[in-house]
């Protein structure tokens, strides 16, 4: 049995995401979505809410063999830990593959697991996460880029927000 990793913060999973996932299912017998934390970007959503969406956007998508799993430390343990044979990584454009380039030269050099690019499908190659949670935060339409959990997450986390806290009566 071949195991792949797809890695991310998946906050939120979009339906670019599943779109990879789905694509690397069909040529690993299983893959695992770590979902990690970015130290370099503020997570909307904890840990526990992006695994708990991301695990409910997959068994809504009725694959077998797509699993998601919470990720700490580094990506390269984790695929040693789950005897994963690749990483996957979906590639929107070259600024994508510039960013990942280095990273997966360094999970090579540190324990021989290769990755995986996989070219976006180009009717989703313009979701991202931080432009589906921007266009969320302004109240956008966002049911064609994410799953309708997630559309209602971040309808739930928008509305959230904006409430005013309440005064102080004097």
């Amino acid at each position: 049995m071949t195991t792949a990793v797809y890695p991310g913060s998946f906050d939120p999973i979009t339906l670019g995401h599943l779109d990879v996932a789905r694509r690397a299912r069909g040529l690993f017998d299983e893959v695992i979505l770590a979902v990690g934390a970015n130290s370099s970007k503020s997570h909307l959503f904890d840990s526990r809410q992006r695994l708990d969406l991301a695990r409910l956007a997959l068994q809504e998508a009725g694959v077998g063999g797509l699993r998601a799993e919470p990720m700490d430390g580094l990506l390269v343990d984790f695929c040693a830990e789950h005897g994963a044979a690749a990483v996957v990584k979906g590639l929107r454009g070259g600024a994508d593959f510039d960013v990942e380039q280095p990273m997966a030269l360094m999970n090579r050099h540190l324990s021989g697991v290769e990755t995986v690019f996989l070219l976006a499908d180009p009717a989703l190659a313009h979701v991202a996460s931080s432009l589906v949670k921007d266009v969320a935060r302004h109240a956008g339409r966002i049911d064609d880029l994410v799953p309708a959990h997630v559309a209602a997450a971040l309808a739930s986390r928008a509305a959230s927000a904006s409430t005013p806290a309440p005064t102080k009566e004097i």
